[in-house]
């Protein structure tokens, strides 16, 4: 069994649509995909009728979640002025979503599960499997890891909401994160000189007859589309999403 485990598109269709067609070029029998699907960039709507056309099941992300409530567990968190910047983005997005969509949306699950081969299960989830609000980062120490996962290595589990590709050991099984489709980017940046990646992520798991692999992919998509996109899309606060794309 070959899966296709996406993550974090985040309203970049263009990134999306790049993936997709690589996914199609490989022997691929399941998508699933891990949250943070809607919220953030200037194609909502796309993503949407993409995600529709895949039938493929979905995570609910804390930004899809966010979309839809306009609550969100870490506002405190959050300098008041960025605040304000995220809710007009999401006010933009919702206008760009009919009600069909929005219902799409909360049908979203908290975690899946899907049987790979005998008893072997994966676990999918956004940030751990009791919280899509949880992060754990690939420098995450092995008690707090540990502290998210420990309790669910009888099973293969995969998880979002990080951007940032990473496998690590579970007991005798493992945990990865895909990476994201629409925003991937280093965590290790200069104040003040931050940049997206021109690449779009993703990971293949592969089971057979008792053998397990894993495949962390990063396809090129094209940035001057996706800049062309966002100048023609009247999401706000446009400008400063084009200069993380520019070098």
């Amino acid at each position: 069994m070959r899966i296709a485990i996406i993550s974090d598109i985040h309203g970049n269709n263009v990134a999306f649509e790049t993936v997709l067609a690589d996914i199609k070029r490989q022997d691929i029998e399941q998508i699933v995909c891990l949250g943070d699907a809607i919220q953030g960039g200037p194609q909502p709507a796309e993503v949407v009728q993409n995600l529709r056309a895949l039938n493929c099941p979905i995570v609910m992300g804390n930004a899809d979640a966010w979309l839809l409530s306009g609550v969100a567990a870490d506002d405190e968190g959050i300098r008041p002025e960025r605040l304000k910047k995220m809710e007009n983005i999401r006010i933009w997005s919702l206008s760009n979503l009919n009600e069909a969509d929005q219902e799409f949306i909360a049908n979203f699950q908290p975690t899946i599960k899907l049987n790979l081969e005998g008893d072997l299960e994966l676990l999918c989830f956004h940030g751990s499997p009791t919280s899509f609000d949880d992060i754990i980062l690939p420098a995450a120490p092995q008690e707090e890891f540990q502290k998210f996962l420990g309790a669910y290595a009888d099973q293969i589990l995969t998880g979002g909401h990080t951007h940032a590709q990473q496998v690590r050991r579970n007991g005798e099984l493992f945990f990865f994160n895909p990476g994201s489709v629409g925003f991937a980017y280093s965590h290790h940046q200069p104040e003040g000189q931050f940049h997206a990646d021109l690449w779009a992520e993703y990971a293949v798991l592969t089971v057979e007859n008792g053998r397990t692999s894993l495949e962390f992919r990063r396809v090129p998509f094209d940035a001057n589309e996706l800049i062309r996109v966002y100048r023609e899309s009247g999401r706000p606060f446009a400008n400063e999403a084009i200069a993380q794309y520019q070098r």
